[in-house]
């Protein structure tokens, strides 16, 4: 089935399927309440076709699509306000998912959903859980754009962290795994800003942060860590378990920015680690 204006298939079946009745539940409710206030008449006579059980594709899609950007507007007004960086890094967001003008309204409205002093995280989570069933890659990189968001004004304030430990958990993420995610992503964003300007020195320590190791780490370790990561931020993979696939673009440049951190880990050992 042919979806108009470039719509991705899980979001042609998202709005013409009664996505919401469907899938039931916290996030079901939520997309379902949405999508009906926001999206055209025109575009949901459209009927679902395939398979739409628990742990379908398209249930999964719709499901991390939507705790996305309802924890990312939760997220935003943790520390009491909603930053002129955060709502950037939400539009950011939007903007590297090549969402259409319908998702975009969808996600606006599923931000300012998470706002709401009403909006049941606890109860999102365990829906989103649920529907990925044992994808922990996927959940992990749920949480990892998570992390961004939070980081998107340059600190992560004690009711955010506390809040992210508590993401986290729910996810099945213990504070250990989480404290590694977000050295990890924060590493990251020093080696990307490394590569204008700073010294060799920094950005090769950021290499190493974004890897997860350390200078002291030997060979076989960077190596193990680098395979890791590339296997848990692989896009192909992601989109396989249900990642949309309006998100292939931003894990894509994190993998690239892991790829590029250990071949600088590499060049500066001088060996094939």
């Amino acid at each position: 089935m042919k979806w108009p204006n470039g719509m991705s298939s899980w979001w042609g079946k998202a709005i013409g399927g009664g996505v919401g009745y469907l899938m039931g539940g916290y996030l079901g409710a939520l997309i379902g309440a949405v999508i009906g206030h926001q999206v055209d008449k025109g575009a949901t006579d459209y009927e679902i076709d395939e398979d739409f059980s628990p742990g379908a594709q398209t249930r999964v899609q719709t499901a991390f699509f939507t705790a996305t950007f309802s924890v990312l507007g939760h997220l935003a007004k943790a520390d009491g306000r909603v930053s002129e960086q955060e709502i950037a890094f939400a539009q950011e967001v939007m903007r590297q998912f090549s969402l259409n003008e319908g998702q975009k309204k969808v996600a606006i409205d599923l931000f300012n959903k998470g706002k709401e002093t009403g909006f049941d995280l606890y109860e999102a989570l365990r829906d989103l859980k649920r529907e990925c069933l044992r994808r922990q890659n996927l959940l992990q990189t749920f949480l990892e754009i998570q992390i961004q968001a939070v980081l998107a004004d340059g600190e992560i304030h004690d009711r955010e962290r506390l809040l992210l430990l508590n993401i986290g958990s729910a996810l099945g993420f213990n504070r250990d795994q989480l404290d590694a995610v977000i050295g990890q992503i924060v590493g990251a964003q020093r080696f990307h800003s490394s590569r204008t300007g700073q010294s060799s020195k920094t950005q090769l320590q950021a290499a190493y942060e974004t890897l997860g190791v350390k200078a002291s780490d030997d060979d076989e370790t960077i190596k193990k860590a680098y395979r890791r990561l590339m296997a848990q931020h692989h896009p192909d993979k992601l989109v396989a378990q249900g990642l949309p696939e309006e998100m292939m673009k931003e894990v894509t440049a994190r993998a690239q920015s892991i790829q590029d951190a250990y071949q600088l880990i590499k060049k500066h050992r001088g060996n094939d680690v």
